[in-house]
């Protein structure tokens, strides 16, 4: 595999294939994060209040992986208190040290957050520069602090929260990495599914199984779907309100070049990311073949970029980095009336990270469309395109690709922000109907359903506290 993908000799080839037997356990393998066994004993107050505040060298701060074990009533953290910080000493080895002003502008009782459109009402600017506590007590259920004003002003931050908002170091927790389990063609041995029935359930059980299923793999099929434009586009709005470009709002559409894109002809298509040219690239898009009658051909393919992004990281660290920071400019230009270009113009590279964990958030690859290359520095030429063939031969390798035929009745839906898309030529008349629908719309979609049906920790650790869930959401959400 690792021969005809990547043109190696049979020794180096011999290598490789150990190593991608290693990367293979990602199809089934979702993030771990290694657990503390339990916390140690508590410093001496006056000793540990000392080491608190002292400025914590950017080596040992840079990240704290081990999960932290809930705040027990019977052993409450240890806080000290200095002119601009407040110290959580959360075990011998563990602190996390937070500026006043900082605790101030997070004060939320109902004065300061408001507890029904869960938005700051403090003017955040009255906060004195060099404001300090009047008082601080370790509470069981959290962080108690007055503050000093001309009526007395409480605040009460759960642990919980404390925790995972924690920057004097960062901790984190597992709970905040959403998992994300990568694939190869293997995944056609069991591709995540729902059905019609459970996507269209009045309880919304089934709405979050899909969800979810995109969340996880990037993509989900639904099964037993009426052939019809009218349910599939019923089935679309189960996410969210389906977002409108040059194509329209809902497409039912055959080969017949009605628009200026290949989509609309026979031919094959490579594996691809729609909508670069966009700012915004379209989240999620939703394919249902309605009829494909007399002709053969037209199988659809899909590849986790995810998965290929981490066998090129691996076997080609500098081919990875390249395609992580050049910006690569895109266009659609086969409407009379349409000129789509991003901005900025110069583009975005084909490998997108979260600046603050530094992990991979939106494969953005579409060839087809890639607009000129004037940006390249004249001694990186070469070597880009050298990387952009080493990319193109891991999405192409027959360990990424899986390819399915659909038939009328299963529809699928892709998340194109990391699932590439593309599908063989064939004859005939094919029809074929579905939409985009926006990332934004798709994520709230599923973080309603997650507070519904697996909220997260912190509403649990936090149901003693007073005004803590008012219409339906808790305040301390790890969202806002």
């Amino acid at each position: 595999m690792w021969k005809s993908c990547l043109g190696l000799t049979r020794p180096r080839a011999a290598t490789l294939a150990s190593r991608s037997r290693i990367l293979s356990r990602n199809i089934w393998r979702s993030s771990v994060v290694k657990t503390n066994a339990g916390l140690a004993a508590h410093l001496t107050q006056a000793a540990a209040s000392a080491a608190a505040l002292r400025p914590r060298s950017s080596t040992v701060a840079a990240d704290l992986s081990e999960q932290l074990p809930d705040v027990s009533p019977d052993d409450l953290p240890i806080i000290s208190s200095g002119d601009r910080k407040v110290a959580v000493g959360w075990d011998t080895r563990t602190w996390s040290r937070f500026h006043n002003i900082w605790l101030r502008d997070h004060c939320r009782c109902p004065k300061c957050f408001h507890p029904v459109t869960k938005q700051r009402l403090l003017n955040t600017f009255e906060i004195p520069p060099d404001i300090k506590p009047v008082r601080i007590e370790s509470k069981p259920q959290g962080l108690e602090v007055s503050w000093p004003s001309t009526e007395p002003h409480i605040s009460l931050y759960p642990w919980s929260w404390l925790q995972r908002n924690s920057y004097d170091p960062v901790i984190k927790k597992t709970e905040t990495v959403p998992e994300k389990i990568l694939w190869g063609a293997k995944i056609e041995q069991s591709p995540p599914s729902v059905t019609y029935e459970e996507a269209m359930a009045g309880d919304d059980k089934g709405l979050f199984k899909w969800l979810t299923n995109i969340e996880k793999f990037g993509f989900s099929f639904i099964q037993g779907v009426p052939p019809t434009p009218e349910a599939t586009q019923k089935l679309t709005e189960r996410i969210g309100f389906i977002r409108e470009t040059q194509y329209g709002k809902f497409w039912d559409f055959t080969s017949d070049l009605a628009m200026g894109d290949t989509a609309y002809t026979t031919l094959a298509l490579g594996a691809h990311t729609d909508t670069t040219y966009f700012t915004d690239p379209c989240g999620l898009q939703l394919f249902h073949l309605l009829s494909h009658t007399d002709g053969t051909g037209g199988a659809s393919l899909l590849v986790d970029g995810f998965y290929a992004a981490s066998i090129l990281k691996e076997l080609h660290p500098d081919a990875y980095d390249l395609l992580s920071t050049v910006n690569i400019p895109s266009h659609a230009a086969g409407e009379p009336g349409v000129l789509y270009r991003p901005s900025p113009p110069s583009g975005y590279p084909v490998l997108s990270h979260d600046a603050e964990s530094g992990e991979l958030v939106q494969v953005r690859w579409n060839n087809d469309d890639r607009s000129v290359m004037h940006g390249l520095e004249p001694g990186r030429v070469e070597e880009w395109y050298d990387a952009i063939r080493k990319w193109n031969s891991c999405l192409t390798s027959p360990d990424s690709e899986f390819w399915v035929q659909l038939q009328p009745g299963t529809a699928w839906v892709v998340d194109n922000h990391r699932v590439l898309h593309g599908r063989s030529a064939f004859d005939g008349k094919r029809r074929m109907c579905g939409a985009y629908v926006g990332v934004d719309e798709y994520r709230s979609k599923l973080a309603v359903l997650t507070e519904k049906f697996a909220p997260d920790a912190v509403l649990q650790a936090t149901s003693e506290l007073p005004y803590v869930v008012v219409n339906g959401r808790n305040i301390w959400n790890s969202a806002l």
